[in-house]
């Protein structure tokens, strides 16, 4: 049951209408914060805020690409809750697969500017806010991509990994102004960017077979974390990276020696 371990708290949240976003935002809203839901899908955030209660939520169409988009968005939950405590940077998009010489260049700056200047914009605009309020916490999306290489996805990889080590910058500069910033990578996740695995059975099966755990995470498991990362239960964690994959990266990739033995002997 929630606790109101939020209570008095103001969140903002960028991709705030969907997927992982979303949830925080319910989660947040559950435990007592007021929050603003930053997104360019207007009609799903709007329909979000609706759905909390408009008197908790402030839906900001905001594209996290544009800096003065972002710096609206900051001012005007300010303006409507009088303070802002906490930052989730969730806001992400992907790309066709490609190796580098077949990746189209909008296809690269599209990531670079959605995955990782989003992060800076939101830190370079909030951060003074929530000196003002005495300090706070900031909890960044990164993704396994940015620990690990994979096949056609380097230009997501290389944004995701910017985002790990950034992260890392910022909990270094600010933690003399009481504010921790951690990031959490995901794994295979049910959201809308994971959408395109349900249309391919083969795919999918290969996908899963790959997470120990079997099977996808979902936004409600990495919003509770994330929740934790931003919560005084986490009051010395700071420029952490939290992994949540099922198992994926507990594994070198080489195959059961085990099993393998096991198969030979029985042949």
């Amino acid at each position: 049951m929630p606790n109101g371990k939020f209570n008095g708290k103001v969140a903002f949240v960028t991709g705030g209408a969907s997927g992982i976003g979303a949830a925080v935002v319910r989660a947040l809203a559950r435990e007592g914060a007021s929050v603003g839901i930053a997104d360019v899908n207007e009609s799903a955030g709007h329909a979000l805020s609706a759905d909390i209660g408009v008197e908790r939520t402030a839906f900001c169409r905001c594209d996290v690409s544009q800096l003065d988009d972002v710096q609206k968005a900051v001012e005007q939950v300010v303006e409507r809750f009088g303070q802002l405590n906490l930052i989730f940077n969730i806001a992400g998009t992907g790309a066709p697969l490609a190796e580098t010489p077949d990746c189209e260049p909008e296809d690269w700056n599209r990531l670079v500017s959605v995955n990782l200047n989003s992060v800076f914009h939101v830190c370079k605009t909030a951060i003074p806010a929530l000196r003002r309020a005495g300090g706070g916490a900031i909890v960044n999306i990164g993704s396994v991509a940015g620990l690990a290489g994979d096949c056609g996805l380097g230009a997501y990889g290389a944004t995701k990994a910017a985002v790990i080590n950034y992260t890392r910058s910022l909990a270094l500069d600010h933690a003399k102004d009481n504010i921790r910033v951690n990031v959490v990578c995901p794994g295979l996740i049910v959201t809308p960017l994971s959408a395109g695995l349900h249309d391919d059975p083969v795919l999918r099966e290969a996908y899963l077979k790959a997470i120990p755990m079997g099977r996808m995470g979902t936004a409600d498991e990495m919003a509770k974390i994330a929740m934790f990362l931003a919560s005084d239960d986490a009051s010395y964690i700071t420029g952490a990276t939290l992994i949540a994959d099922g198992g994926l990266m507990a594994h070198t990739g080489f195959p059961n020696a085990m099993g393998t033995a096991e198969d030979s002997k029985a042949t």
